[in-house]
């Protein structure tokens, strides 16, 4: 019976599977192709694995719960297919992505019940890092986040006793002008750090208050060291000439910059483990 019972209940995950690959396959075409063509979404292609090991990481847990199918999921699941089928008429891409996450979950409350489904709440919404933001939202955080750091770097420069002047993303040297452009506004690397941070928040045992500092530990750090990256380009622009402002040089100091992200990461995470000593 037990044997009957399991078949049925995978034959149904199969299913339900198969049919929200062919439901999606185009958005999922579509969103691989901006991973490929768009560096500011590149992180999108391990996404799905981070998301996966989150699944795998709580498999005891879940082969432990009981499967109580509940009919609730498939009132969610009639909701979110009317909210994909208006999403595909107003041919609004983000919101045809988001509702393949919605439809996601009210699959697992359908099929699994609401046990399983809240035990994998965190792996399916750890997914939404792999959307990408609709233009103008990212467009309307990009410009005012390179015009910040545009001026913070400007003022760092100018208290290391070095010639500049700053107006809008243009920094004006002696010797060269520097241009913060989209991919320097910091955005880039703050999207890829808050998708690194919320995996490891994720999977460390810290207390949900705690999970959510180190979460958002991610921003000021991102955002921080982009102007440290701005600074030190026109410190070395305005002493050894604008070619090292460009190439190959200016792209690894991206790569810098962001493991230098990485190990500030993961030092608000040893000090929030060393603050839960303290408490304890």
């Amino acid at each position: 019976m037990n044997m009957t019972l399991n078949i049925r209940r995978n034959l149904a995950i199969a299913l339900a599977a198969l049919s929200i690959a062919v439901l999606f396959h185009q958005v999922i075409c579509g969103m691989v192709r901006d991973w490929y063509t768009n560096e500011n979404y590149s992180q999108g292609f391990l996404i799905p694995f981070i998301s996966g090991y989150l699944v795998w990481q709580q498999r005891q847990r879940i082969s432990e719960l009981p499967i109580r199918p509940h009919n609730s999921g498939f009132l969610m699941l009639i909701f979110c297919c009317l909210f994909f089928m208006a999403a595909s008429i107003g041919a609004e891409l983000f919101s045809m992505r988001l509702s393949m996450l919605m439809i996601l979950f009210s699959s697992v409350v359908f099929l699994a019940g609401w046990p399983i489904a809240k035990t994998l709440s965190a792996p399916i919404g750890y997914l939404i890092f792999m959307i990408p933001l609709p233009a103008i939202i990212w467009n309307k955080i990009a410009f005012p986040l390179k015009l910040f750091a545009t001026h913070m770097a400007v003022s760092a420069i100018r208290a290391a006793n070095i010639p500049v002047y700053g107006e809008g993303n243009i920094i004006y040297l002696a010797n060269t002008t520097l241009q913060v452009v989209d991919a320097c506004s910091g955005l880039r690397s703050l999207t890829s750090l808050l998708a690194i941070s919320a995996a490891f928040a994720l999977i460390t045992d810290h207390s949900k208050v705690k999970k959510i500092i180190l979460f958002l530990s991610a921003v000021p750090i991102a955002i921080l060291l982009n102007i440290v990256r701005l600074f030190m380009t026109a410190v070395l622009a305005s002493r050894f000439g604008p070619q090292v402002a460009q190439g190959f040089l200016h792209e690894i100091s991206g790569l810098i910059v962001f493991a230098l992200a990485l190990v500030l990461t993961y030092l608000v995470h040893l000090l929030l483990l060393r603050m839960r000593g303290r408490d304890t």
